[in-house]
Formats: C-alpha cells, structure tokens, sequence
C-alpha cells in the first residue's frame, strides 16, 4: 500500500474542510409571487425586483441563521393578477417547502393565497395586497407592508372633502377585490362628510374603453371621479377624459394607480395634471433613506421602478431579520418572531399588529406635474 506524503495529506483535508465548510451553507429561498405576464407586468418585475435587490444585499453581508451562513435565492413565479393561477403559485411554493413568501402583488391572488400558506404554515409578507380582508381572515401566516385601503381611501375622501371642498363625487371600481375595496371606503367616508356620490360605474381590469362610463358621468357634472384599480386602466381613463372635454375634472385613486407609468399609459394628455393619488409610505424626495434606496435600484435596475418595489424589499428583510432572530429559515420555527418585527425599514418602522396589520402606516399624496409623480407637501 503506498503511504501519502504529508503534504498531501494537507492538501486532502484542506480540500475536505473546504467541502464541510460548502455542505454547512444554508440555502434560503424566497418566493416571489407577482404578476409578470399581462397589463400589470410592470408592477410585477417591478416587485420581483425588490426581492433581488434585497437577496444581493444580504448575500453581501454574509447573514448567518443559526451558525450556519446564508445563501438567499429568489424563485419569483408568475400569478397573473389571477386567483386561479395565484392560489396554484402558493400550492406550488407550499410543495417546494420554499422558506418564505413576498406576495401577492394583487388583493385578488392574495387573499384566496393566504388560506393555503395558512394550511401549509408558510409566512407571506404581501408589499402591496390593501384590502383589509386579507388580514380579517385569522390567518398567523399573512402579513401586510403598508397601508390597507381603510387608511388610503379614507385619507382621499378626506382630502376631497376637507381641503378640496368636493361636493360632487363619481366613483368607477374594477370589480377586483382591491378596486371594489378602495372605492367602497373611500365612497362611505366621502359620503359621511357630506360628499354626494352622484354615479357608481364598474368595469373590469382588462377594459381600455370608458367612453361609455365616462359619458354618463359627464352628465353629472363631477367634481371629480374616484377610480379603485390600477395604472392599466386607469390609464386610457386620464386620455379619454381629455377626448371628452372633461379637463376640469379631478381624477383621485390608491396606490395602483399610483405609478410612474401612468403618465405613459395616458400617453401624454393635460389631464394627468388632475390625478391626485394615495402611497402608503414615505415619498423619496421627503426621505433622504428613501432616495439612497432608489439610487441603489436604479442603478441595478434602470427604467424599471413603479411603486412596489421598496415594500418588496422591506419585506425581505423582515423574513430574513425573523429567521436570524429565531436562528432558523423553518417556516414553523421563525414565524412567531414575524409578530416581534421592529425594524427599521426603507418604507416606514415596521412593526405589526396582532392580525399582521402593519402598525402606523405612513401615507403620502401625489399629483403630476410635467409627467413626473411628485409629492405633495
């Protein structure tokens, strides 16, 4: 039998150390459930997005769950603005024992969602789903980034009525279980002060022509039309208004519609100037953290921010921050320290309630001047 040198004999157990060291990574992956097909496909990647920033982040950092170093994947899946297709996402992620969840974008895919990570014990962080129904459900699995549409839609009746001093309001909802949600609060709040809701029109998330709808609010002379859905529609809404003659009316909406591609999508009518729009969160230009985050997406991800984004990455880090606390990446094991979040967020202080409301929710308003979203201050 020939005998090894010492020095191979060094290098052999270098070499095992070395492969002992590689088994001992602990391998963490996010899901990431948006819609990256169809007409919201920008908010979607927009989202996903903010997964991978935060992913790279951490990975820089070198996080260590429980003694063991962390290497976080995302595995981002397409749910289409779809219930069908979102609950079969989750069915999926629940399968493919995936650490965590940052989803759903859509109140739509969110909610029917969160009964099966509920069953399969899997946390989900959504960045954006606002229809308080979500959390209403019991469920200790789902938990929400930013403002519900109690908060959003109250807080543009508010305006409409308090400051605005509207005294004529349409109000148009998608039918989407967000859209429907919005403009249902923002319709009782806006009538208990005194606004007249004087049409209620519907439509759906796939429709781009309102000249019908549009035409027999005219007739009711508006002050303004509320409208619950997303930039996609809300969109060729702005420049149809403008076809209409309807340049004085004021256009109000929650967050979807609330993006940097609504100017596009209007496709560059004077009426976008009468959009006024609710975020949850703090704008960048009244946040220097919040600028110094965009700056770092943009320069990873240019022409690609929306809106969702920093919630997504935000929500990230929370699951990352739970499992370091609890020294595990088991769903079972590290969701209990969800509910003793404190961290310090891009968007706001994130803590959460006992149903996985965040807890004071910041909000901010915008319009657009020259085709850019601006705050207001």
């Amino acid at each position: 039998m020939k005998t090894l040198a010492p020095f191979t004999l060094c290098v052999l157990t270098l070499a095992a150390l070395q492969a002992s060291a590689a088994d001992d990574t602990l391998t963490v992956s996010i899901g990431s459930a948006s819609p990256l097909s169809g007409a919201q496909a920008h908010l979607g990647r927009d989202t996903a997005n903010g997964v991978r920033l935060a992913v790279d982040e951490l990975n820089a950092r070198g996080v260590t769950i429980g003694g063991r170093k962390a290497r976080f994947i995302v595995v981002a899946e397409d749910d289409g603005a779809d219930p069908r297709q979102g609950t079969a996402v989750a069915q999926k992620f629940c399968d493919s024992k995936i650490n965590g969840v940052v989803g759903h974008m859509n109140s739509g895919t969110a909610i029917p969602a969160a009964r099966i990570y509920s069953d399969c014990e899997l946390p989900n962080l959504t960045p954006s789903a606002t229809n308080p129904k979500l959390t209403q459900s019991g469920y200790k699995t789902s938990f929400r980034m930013m403002a519900n549409d109690d908060e959003l839609g109250a807080g543009l009746a508010r305006l409409a009525a308090d400051k605005l001093k509207f005294t004529r309001v349409a109000v148009i909802d998608d039918r989407t279980a967000y859209g429907q949600g919005v403009a249902e609060v923002f319709r009782k709040t806006a009538t208990a002060r005194g606004i007249q809701i004087v049409a209620q029109e519907y439509t759906t998330d796939k429709a781009t022509d309102f000249s019908a709808i549009l035409t027999t609010i005219r007739g009711k002379s508006p002050d303004a039309i509320f409208y619950g859905g997303t930039d996609s529609q809300a969109g060729p809404m702005v420049r149809q208004l403008a076809q209409l003659g309807m340049d004085k009316v004021k256009i109000f909406g929650g967050d979807g519609i609330c993006t940097s591609k609504l100017a596009e999508l209007a496709g560059g009518a004077a009426t976008l100037a009468n959009v006024v729009c609710a975020e949850s969160g703090t704008a960048a230009e009244l946040s220097p953290k919040v600028a110094d985050w965009r700056k770092r997406y943009e320069a990873k991800y240019p022409g690609e921010f929306q809106i969702y984004s920093p919630y997504a990455y935000d929500a990230t880090m929370v699951l990352a921050a739970a499992m370091v606390k609890a020294g595990s990446a088991d769903p079972s094991v590290y969701a209990r320290e969800l509910f003793n979040t404190n961290l310090e967020g891009v968007t706001a202080r994130i803590a959460f309630d006992p149903t996985g409301e965040l807890k004071n929710p910041a909000m901010t308003l915008y319009r657009f001047e020259a085709g850019k979203k601006v705050a207001l201050k």
